[in-house]
């Protein structure tokens, strides 16, 4: 069986192929102001990945913010659900999961089949998701790639506002003033951020394995505020964690099938 699952979010729009259970076909564009064409974007790359063409799928899911633009899906998969899906994919112990994206973040609680038995969104302010530290990038005139092999340089510990990115970004700029180095303002950067997103988890529950999703799963150094912020002893990354909603959406379509 063949299946295709497509993320359209607030940044990115993502599509994946699945064959008989694996990931033969994968694509990735900017989501920019038409969906639609990012859709079909995403979609071709991952077609041609795989080396197949529309009519040899059996059926598409779509999910994300912007999941009302896939008109090529047939069936419509919640988010959570396919987050959910997703991480028993990739880690079959997983019973949380944290996914964070450009402009919210989620925590799902599973059980032993990808089923979501608790949830919450973090969808209020930018200072619970990736935005925040792109914000704060721009302010230590760094590329957001460097930012967490930054913050993993240091072992300070300097509270910061997690509340509001405008505040966030006057403390950096009085912390840049106090000479304080770049490697130290970026540990705070995502320990506040990690704070305020695992009050979140901490609502659903965290029970290990922890699985994180969400295009900030690339971000070591953010993994690592979360680790410590959990209290937990690993936290469980895929290789491409971005892609997480899109296989979740595709499973969902299999199972449909």
């Amino acid at each position: 069986m063949i299946t295709a699952g497509i993320d359209c979010g607030a940044k990115n729009t993502r599509t994946v192929i699945l064959k008989e259970g694996e990931v033969v076909g994968k694509g990735m564009v900017s989501t920019g102001f038409d969906q639609e064409k990012a859709v079909k974007g995403s979609f071709d790359q991952a077609l041609k990945m795989a080396g197949i063409t529309r009519d040899d799928i059996e059926k598409i899911g779509g999910t994300g913010s912007g999941r009302n633009a896939i008109s090529v899906a047939d069936i419509e998969v919640n988010d959570i659900k396919a987050l959910a899906r997703a991480a028993n994919f990739f880690f079959p112990g997983a019973r949380t999961v944290v996914d964070v994206g450009a402009e919210e973040a989620r925590a799902v609680k599973i059980g032993d089949k990808g089923n979501v038995v608790n949830f919450a969104v973090n969808e209020k302010c930018a200072a619970g998701a990736g935005a925040f530290i792109e914000a704060m990038a721009r302010a230590l005139e760094v590329s957001l790639e460097e930012m967490g092999p930054l913050s993993l340089q240091s072992d300070k510990q300097i509270p910061m506002n997690a509340q509001c990115v405008i505040f966030a970004e006057s403390e950096v700029v009085s912390m840049i003033h106090a000479r304080t180095a770049k490697s130290d303002i970026s540990k705070a950067i995502h320990d506040a951020m990690a704070s305020r997103i695992g009050a979140m988890i901490r609502r659903v529950g965290v029970k290990e394995e922890v699985v994180m999703l969400g295009g900030v799963g690339h971000n070591p150094g953010f993994v690592e505020s979360m680790r410590r912020e959990l209290k937990v002893e690993k936290i469980c990354v895929p290789e491409e964690p971005g892609f997480g909603a899109a296989v979740g959406a595709a499973i969902v379509a299999a199972e449909q099938a």
